[in-house]
């Protein structure tokens, strides 16, 4: 189980699948961006690709047994972080597959490091597209600020231990599984007065959703100038409206969508030849530094 220590001391953990083209892999899960949660979901792309590809499946910081970094957040960490991955699996250039808050990653990464992403998959991505707003995704951070506010520190140690996977249960806080696996930090949290916790889940939250609409990571202008393929999938949902899709692909100047049902019972088969066809077509320039 390959590790990669950040120089803000965070470890990034990552697991490599099959050989072949490299294919990193941002999973889906906001805070909790981790390997597990591609199991979750109507496609798996370690189960379907990695007999294909060289699948590099990593957990964001802050999430799975990523969970040791400092709490704060900001893309330029976390995109600095892919590029380590890649760097320490030894792969110049590989294709990027985004999940929900993972296609925020994966334009960033294409915007920061073009020349190591040769082409994404985006799949739900998020953003903000006038069904929704801001307050939309601050909603999930509201119960981890209210069980400080009205409980004290206490309560939020006990809610982390209880269940520390945030996405499941709001009110742990983004920093739930630190709180759960390190015993120094979970003392440092329990010292804490309510205010100076609720700053720090504040800012996380700011860096997590900034305001920069419509894609969070990247400017609406830069997209027009976007250089790797995407394949973009779809979402439904407030978190993951179809519109952002939609103006991804009618922006960047070498995107395509599949249809919003594509990952249903009757077109799955016929996604997954789609997303492999693509992954393939692109799979061209040398990988391995």
């Amino acid at each position: 189980m390959p590790e990669v220590k950040r120089p803000d001391g965070a470890i990034i953990h990552y697991e490599v699948f099959g050989k072949g083209y490299p294919l990193l892999l941002i999973a889906p899960g906001a805070v909790n961006s981790e390997i597990a949660f591609w199991e979750m979901g109507p496609i798996n792309p370690i189960k379907q690709f990695a007999g294909e590809f060289m699948v590099i499946a990593m957990d964001q910081r802050h999430a799975g047994k990523s969970w040791n970094a400092p709490p704060t957040f900001s893309y330029d960490l976390t995109a600095a972080d892919q590029v380590a991955v890649l760097d320490h699996a030894g792969v110049r250039r590989a294709h990027a597959w985004g999940g929900c808050i993972g296609v925020a990653h994966v334009l960033k990464l294409i915007h920061d490091a073009p020349s190591r992403i040769s082409a994404g998959v985006g799949q739900d991505p998020v953003g903000l597209d006038g069904t929704n707003s801001i307050a939309t995704f601050m909603e999930m951070f509201k119960p981890a600020l209210e069980t400080a506010r009205r409980d004290g520190m206490k309560a939020v140690v006990e809610a982390a231990l209880k269940n520390p996977v945030f996405v499941f249960n709001n009110a742990a806080g983004p920093f739930a599984q630190r709180i759960k696996e390190d015993d120094t930090f979970r003392v440092r949290i329990s010292a804490m007065k309510p205010d100076e916790y609720i700053r720090l889940v504040e800012a996380f939250a700011k860096g997590m959703w900034p305001d920069n609409p419509p894609y969070f990571t990247v400017d609406k202008a830069w997209l027009p100038r976007c250089p790797a393929p995407l394949l973009i999938l779809p979402g439904n949902d407030p978190f993951h409206p179809t519109g952002i899709a939609h103006a991804i692909c009618q922006t960047a100047p070498h995107a395509r969508c599949l249809d919003v049902d594509c990952r249903s019972e009757q077109k799955r088969a016929a996604t997954i030849k789609a997303i492999g066809a693509f992954l393939q077509e692109h799979a061209k320039q040398p990988s391995r530094a």
